[in-house]
């Protein structure tokens, strides 16, 4: 079976250097990984390693952040995820 991937044009550009990478090797085991995770319930992700993932950088601009706009993004975030359950669902 082939699949097709969406890849964002800085991503595409910075494999293209790397080809001597068989690149749809690559996304093939982060799929079975991904599965394997699935499988297990594994996904659960604590908040100390999303932060980790998003670097010093990001956890600076967190300190920098108001309550109101925290509650504010907050709110954003579950009427998106509400409207992508809905969407999901009614399909």
């Amino acid at each position: 079976m082939n699949i097709t991937l969406s890849i964002p044009d800085d991503i595409y550009i910075k494999m293209k250097k790397y080809r001597e990478i068989r690149w749809s090797e690559v996304a093939r085991q982060a799929i079975i990984r991904y599965i394997e995770k699935l499988e297990k319930g594994g996904l659960e992700t604590t908040t100390k390693e999303i932060l980790e993932e998003m670097g010093e950088e990001f956890k600076n601009s967190l300190k920098e952040l108001s309550f109101e706009k925290a509650v504010e993004g907050y709110e954003k975030t579950r009427d998106a995820e509400w409207k992508r359950t809905y969407m999901t669902q009614t399909d």
